[in-house]
């Protein structure tokens, strides 16, 4: 597994390679969800340095939660991910998705990033700026274009740029809920493809350039 972490690979890709390599060996099979959490909890030392080097989300470390306080400021009217239902997490019917933010070079900018966690479908939103009115227009005019039966619940983190996600799910009908604080394996499937759009688009080029083809 250290091999696939050094050539790039997501935890998606090293979970698909595992599956392949020994297809008769439940042992051996790890999810998405645990490769990221076995990182994260690796003692400080030469291995855990090089494998997060590796990451391609290039965050060395997770920032430490601000004592009393929210970092990003209080969202109100959170639904948290507890209360999804069950057929979220099973992945048996399509339509429920997870969002993230890319944001551009100086947070000038910002591409919506969300994918289907039964299809694995990944759809980018264009997005004027990184405040909340922004993310709400942007997800608006990108998810209006789904089918209703296709767009039941969105997944999302506590960003201040989901503080409008009251009058967001009024207008397309979807249920929102919100992921713990400091927990990305959550939301496993939505920092990979972050990760992978991030890594292969220079960020000081990204949005600008995906705004002006939208």
């Amino acid at each position: 597994m250290k091999t696939h972490w050094v050539e790039g690979c997501s935890p998606e890709q090293i979970a698909g390679r595992l599956r392949r390599a020994y297809p008769d060996d439940m042992r051996k099979h790890l999810s998405a969800e645990t490769i990221s959490v076995g990182l994260s909890v690796l003692p400080r030392g030469t291995l855990r340095s090089a494998l997060l080097a590796a990451l391609r989300q290039a965050r060395n470390a997770r920032r430490p939660r601000a004592r009393g306080t929210d970092r990003r400021g209080q969202i109100p009217n959170m639904t948290p991910i507890a209360e999804r239902p069950a057929e979220v997490v099973t992945r048996t019917v399509p339509g429920h998705w997870e969002g993230d933010l890319i944001k551009g070079a100086r947070n000038g900018s910002a591409v919506g990033t969300l994918v289907e966690r039964t299809t694995r479908l990944v759809i980018l939103a264009r997005m004027d700026g990184t405040d909340a009115t922004s993310a709400r227009e942007g997800l608006t005019k990108t998810l209006r274009h789904v089918p209703a039966l296709l767009r039941k619940t969105l997944t999302y983190d506590r960003g201040k740029e989901m503080a409008e996600h009251e009058p967001l799910a009024q207008r397309l009908a979807i249920q929102i809920f919100f992921a713990d604080p400091s927990s990305p394996w959550q939301r496993a499937p939505m920092k990979t493809q972050t990760g992978c759009c991030a890594s292969t688009c220079p960020r000081a080029r990204t949005c600008r350039a995906t705004r002006s083809a939208s």
